[in-house]
């Protein structure tokens, strides 16, 4: 399994942005496709974007499409979330994923996805 950890989150302003990263241990990062997940109190864990192995492929929910934007450095183990046009309904606990596969049939399902990180608060203010 890869290590995930989550960085960047905080407070923002409605229309603004934020934009989180997330470091994974290990040599074999290139080897994960990885995802970002966002959990609200009292709501289910949501998907928010995938992206596979190279970066040749993103997946975005429906809610953050045009918005927000995956990107990834296999070089540094890194990938990325920019979160642009930001709602307060944006505001949750983010969270970082990686699955040694995904698919656009299940890009969106969170038990497909074998590591976790801790979670990031992202919070948007009207």
């Amino acid at each position: 399994q890869v290590q995930l950890v989550e960085s960047g989150g905080g407070l923002a302003q409605a229309g603004g942005s934020l934009r989180l990263s997330c470091a994974a241990s290990g040599r074999t990062f290139s080897s994960y496709c990885m995802g970002w997940f966002r959990q609200a109190p009292g709501n289910r864990r949501e998907f928010v974007a995938a992206i596979t192995y190279s970066g040749a492929s993103t997946y975005y929910g429906d809610s953050v499409k045009g918005r927000f934007t995956i990107s990834r450095d296999n070089a540094k183990n890194m990938v990325y979330l920019q979160m642009n046009s930001l709602k307060p309904e944006d505001t949750a606990v983010y969270y970082c994923a990686a699955s040694i596969f995904i698919s656009r049939e299940i890009v969106d399902i969170s038990g497909r996805y074998d590591s976790w990180g801790q979670g990031t608060q992202v919070t948007v203010s009207s």
